[in-house]
C-alpha cells in the first residue's frame, strides 16, 4: 500500500500520543510512505511555528525522521486546481508522483473530495479502521 500522510497527521504523529502516532507505527509496517519537498517544508516550518517548544534540533530531526521513513518524489503541478485551499494541490500532486493509494488527512478540505483519480482520501481514524477491516 503507497501512503501520503499530510502535513497535520504528521505533525500529530511526532508532537502528540494518540491516532496519527499511532497510525504512522502502523503505516510504516503496512504499506510505503512518500513525501514531497512541499510537504517536509510545510512540516518544518509548521513545527517552527506552531511548537515553539520544540528546539530546533528537535525540529531538524523530525524532519530527517519523516524523510529517512519516507520515499520523496517531485510531483508536476496538477493542471488545474483541484482543492478548495489550492495549498492542499500539493498533497494531492504528492500522490499522484508517489502512485499512492491513500491519502491520510485531517484537512476538511481534502476530504470533502474523498478520492482523487482512484486514490482515497481518509481521515486519520478512517485510515485505522481501513487498515482493522479483515481482508
Amino acid at each position: 500500500m503507497r501512503i501520503v500522510l499530510d502535513t497535520n497527521v504528521l505533525v500529530a504523529a511526532f508532537t502528540a500520543t494518540g491516532v496519527c502516532h499511532q497510525l504512522y507505527e502502523r503505516a510504516l509496517t503496512t504499506g510505503q510512505l512518500f513525501v514531497s519537498e512541499a510537504i517536509t517544508t510545510e512540516l518544518r516550518r509548521t513545527l517552527k511555528t506552531k511548537f515553539r517548544r520544540l528546539s530546533a534540533q528537535d525540529v531538524a530531526e523530525i524532519v530527517a525522521a519523516v524523510s529517512a521513513d519516507a520515499e520523496l518524489v517531485e510531483p508536476a503541478p496538477l493542471p488545474l486546481p483541484v482543492a478548495r485551499d489550492a495549498d492542499d494541490d500539493a498533497v494531492l500532486a504528492t500522490a499522484l508522483a508517489g502512485r499512492a493509494d491513500i491519502i491520510v488527512t485531517g484537512d476538511n478540505d481534502l476530504l470533502v473530495l474523498k478520492t482523487y483519480q482512484r486514490i482515497r482520501i481518509l481521515s486519520p481514524r478512517g485510515f485505522l479502521e481501513f487498515l482493522d477491516q479483515p481482508s
